[in-house]
């Protein structure tokens, strides 16, 4: 063959070997990824590495995960189960129509994460990718934390507990409406990071709640609690020196919680501040004050033992201190109703217009009252609710009776042929214990009314403008 003949044989060859030389570099720069490890801590300085936790999180709630060919199962103390990928397993996810893939390598050095990214992914992929995988672990914190119950038993120290106590809103003996308000109110707060931002005010939210006790005050905070998945601070003001020492109290709490006061009108009305207690300038400054924000996300319940919240100074109730005021009454007939399917799986039932006339009567019982009794009862529902309805008519027929009773002494005059009262009699003292008395009786015959009016009344849900 002569070369003539060899040379379209050669630059055949040569065409063929140039277009394969193409293809490969092709397929390999397709195929080929950018890989980036996220180690468990931070250099040299041995502090943890906050993305890799985030990672974690974020790979672990990965449906892939449930489907990868070899994970490691744990459970947390409330029973949750998560799922953790063994070293070399890799996890698929697709973010922006772009696949990468998530290795979790566990060397004897130290744990990584092993990020890989095509290289032929769109540019300026990872920066937001990495957020979106920073703001999924913050969701996913948020769920799977246990809440946990802080109380300063010293000064400003915290000693916490796992916060277990189950109340729920759909266990709670409260009028619909008002649920539904509570927890629209709270949904629209946790979403309103960027909201209060641009407004230029503390991401917080302050609440009031007032009533009689056993009303449901602290039910709701727990319910509220578990409902956000937030810890509690039960602030005891009464084991706090001064004004720095509420200050060192407020700087050692964290966000994505809520502070609770109770008895405030109490404290504020001087029964259990002292000399060695913060000031009232000191808690309004805590309530709405600069210290206040110290702390992002956070939610302030303070409570109050009277159904008047106007027995306490009209600037502690002023806007921008308190944005939410709830009203927590003695039990109504709804709320009966409510109790009755939760405690005794009772809808409806024959002897409730019983109830409601009983209620109509002037019947006072607070919802812990009624519960207890239902509780005693639960293996009756007839004799459950009979035992609520003597009760009922028991406490109207108390409170008739001393209001006319004391109506009756004090209204009573001196008549002709009655005897004159003594000089000791017409002392000072004793005639300040009958004006008392007198005073006395006014006020419970209003109170009388006031609970005939309001026995069929709803709960108050008070949003003040700011």
């Amino acid at each position: 063959m002569t070369l003539s003949n060899l040379l379209p044989i050669l630059c055949a060859i040569a065409l063929c070997a140039f277009l394969l030389h193409l293809l490969f570099s092709a397929i390999n720069r397709r195929h080929s990824c950018r890989i980036y490890r996220i180690p468990e801590h931070n250099g040299i300085s041995n502090e943890k590495n906050s993305l890799y936790s985030k990672v974690s999180i974020y790979v672990t709630a990965l449906s892939q995960a449930e489907d990868a060919d070899f994970s490691n199962l744990y459970a947390k103390n409330s029973g949750e189960f998560f799922l953790q990928p063994d070293s070399n397993h890799a996890i698929k996810d697709s973010f922006l129509g772009t696949t990468v893939w998530w290795k979790h390598e566990a060397p004897v050095s130290e744990k990584a994460f092993l990020l890989q990214i095509k290289k032929a992914s769109k540019p300026g992929f990872l920066r937001p990718y990495l957020q979106h995988v920073q703001a999924m672990a913050n969701e996913g914190e948020a769920r799977r934390r246990e809440p946990r119950l802080h109380t300063n038993a010293s000064g400003n120290q915290w000693r916490s507990v796992p916060f277990k106590h189950p109340a729920t809103f759909e266990t709670l003996a409260m009028d619909a409406d008002l649920k539904n308000k509570i927890k629209s109110d709270l949904e629209a707060f946790v979403k309103g990071r960027n909201y209060y931002q641009k407004l230029g005010r503390p991401w917080k939210r302050n609440y009031l709640f007032y009533g009689p006790a056993g009303t449901g005050k602290s039910s709701t905070i727990a319910a509220m609690a578990n409902f956000l998945c937030y810890d509690v601070y039960d602030l005891q003001l009464s084991n706090l020196t001064d004004d720095s020492d509420l200050k060192l109290s407020l700087m050692q709490t964290s966000g994505r919680s809520i502070l609770v006061v109770e008895d405030i009108d109490r404290f504020l009305g001087g029964n259990l501040a002292g000399k060695g207690s913060p000031s009232f300038s000191g808690v309004l400054n805590f309530m709405d004050g600069l210290w206040s924000s110290c702390v992002e996300e956070r939610i302030m319940v303070f409570t109050m033992s009277s159904e008047n919240k106007e027995v306490i100074e009209p600037i502690f109730l002023r806007p921008g201190r308190l944005d939410v005021q709830v009203c927590f009454p003695h039990c109504t007939f709804p709320a009966f109703k409510a109790m009755a399917n939760s405690y005794l799986g009772v809808k409806d039932h024959k002897l409730f217009p019983h109830v409601k006339e009983s209620f109509d009567s002037g019947g006072v019982l607070t919802p812990a009252e009624i519960g207890e009794i239902l509780m005693v009862n639960k293996s009756s529902p007839s004799r459950a609710i009979k035992s609520v309805i003597n009760a009922l008519q028991s406490s109207s027929r108390s409170c008739k009776l001393a209001v006319n009773s004391a109506g009756n002494r004090a209204g009573r005059g001196v008549g002709f042929g009655e005897r004159q009262s003594s000089p000791e009699e017409g002392s000072p003292e004793n005639c300040g214990v009958i004006k008392r008395e007198v005073q006395s009786v006014l006020e419970l015959k209003k109170l009388y009314s006031f609970l005939r009016l309001k026995s069929g009344r709803k709960l108050g849900f008070q949003l003040n403008p700011s």
